[in-house]
């Protein structure tokens, strides 16, 4: 069987091209690795060679693969017009069984020597056709594609494909992940980037249940789907929070909550040697979020700190949500330890220098410290396998 995936934003990079597909192509390797395929690229199109017990695996791939804007399942045959007249007249037999009664041929003639145009080459498959379904061009119930390339190439029910950038282009960032619908969506946005990511997860024992941190380690496999594999480090929270509650004013728990979690944020980018951090947060969505507030979170960065949901609304991140396959996950009744100790009257319009000082009132840096030593850390594989990790 081939698969044949159509190239997207990469094909307008200049005279680093080839390392851009390089990477698609290791990329999709590395889904399927122990898997007897090939995968080629040539002249804006990526194929995939498998066998038919592979098709679903591939499939699956390259439906969570970023870099390409579409795929289809292809017939491979000759490049001479009677193969593909034969080849089209099969894959509309296909379609008829499927339902469908109106049709429109679309060809491309990459390959210039191939004696008639794309224009021709429509009218006369076409032709093949006209017995099963009839033509509509404005709006027909399937679009049979011929491609002549190197080789021959027709297929019908081309997929949407991921778009963005291969990941791994665009360096390393550190995502602050909770059992949320905003992070998740934030980490993705950033894969399509092409951004490797690694997500770091504060966990508030007995405070959050073992059902909360499991809905993080669910929402961590599907952005492994996206990213090859993802690392998720366990943070455990619970020493901290206590003091914030204890000596920090109870509107200024949530924020100093955040501050604390920058402060671990940093040390955890520096270990991975991250370039970013990435956080879910979306200006004026809660209290937290204004931009006074995510001013004071971002004093105490070390690392740029990147809001990739910063000018979106939540019908917008639902709709990702929904796109990654995390909506369902997020909404489970499990609460992360942003919710824990949460005032009534947060303050709005936190200023640095308040928050540096209450900051330095809690004393809070070995526990900060110690947390950051006691984490766990675990792989998500593309292939939905866990490692535990020890350093």
């Amino acid at each position: 069987m081939t698969y044949l995936a159509k190239l997207g934003e990469l094909t307008l990079k200049g005279s680093n091209l080839h390392e851009f597909e390089r990477l698609l192509v290791k990329n999709t390797k590395d889904c399927l690795k122990d898997k007897d395929v090939q995968v080629t690229l040539h002249a804006g199109r990526m194929y995939i060679d498998c066998k038919e017990e592979d098709c679903e695996i591939v499939e699956f791939t390259l439906n969570h693969l970023l870099g390409i804007t579409g795929w289809a399942k292809t017939v491979v045959c000759e490049r001479e017009i009677e193969s593909i007249k034969q080849a089209v007249l099969e894959e509309a037999k296909i379609q008829a069984e499927k339902g469908c009664k109106t049709f429109k041929i679309e060809a491309r003639r990459s390959f210039k020597q191939f004696p008639l145009n794309s224009y021709e080459i429509c009218c006369e498959t076409a032709g093949v056709v006209e017995d099963l379904m009839k033509v509509d061009v404005h709006n027909p119930d399937c679009i049979i594609t011929v491609e002549v390339r190197e080789r021959a190439f027709v297929y019908c029910d081309s997929k949407t494909g991921c778009r963005g950038l291969p990941v791994g282009c665009s360096g390393k960032g550190l995502l602050l992940l909770s059992g949320g619908l905003d992070s998740p969506v934030a980490g993705y946005r950033m894969l399509r980037r092409g951004m490797k990511i690694e997500c770091c997860y504060f966990h508030s024992y007995p405070y959050t249940s073992e059902e909360a941190q499991k809905k993080v380690e669910d929402l961590a496999q599907k952005l492994a789907y996206y990213g090859i594999s993802t690392y998720l480090n366990i943070i455990p929270f619970t020493d901290v929070q206590m003091v914030i509650k204890e000596k920090a004013p109870e509107a200024w728990s949530t924020l100093m909550l955040r501050v604390c979690m920058m402060k671990v944020a940093n040390m955890m980018a520096h270990r991975v040697h991250a370039s970013c951090i990435i956080t879910g947060e979306s200006l004026g969505q809660v209290a937290s979020q204004t931009i006074e507030n995510m001013s004071v979170t971002e004093h105490f960065a070390e690392y740029p700190l990147l809001r990739p949901l910063c000018g979106l609304d939540k019908e917008e991140i639902i709709q990702t949500a929904n796109f990654i396959d995390t909506y369902e996950t997020s909404i489970l009744p499990y609460e992360d330890c942003c919710v824990l100790f949460s005032p009534k009257h947060p303050i709005l319009r936190g200023k640095v220098s308040d928050a540096e000082e209450i900051y330095k009132n809690m004393q809070v840096d070995e526990l900060i410290t110690e947390s950051y030593k006691n984490r766990v850390i675990k792989k998500f594989n593309f292939d939905g396998t866990v490692e535990q990790i020890s350093e």
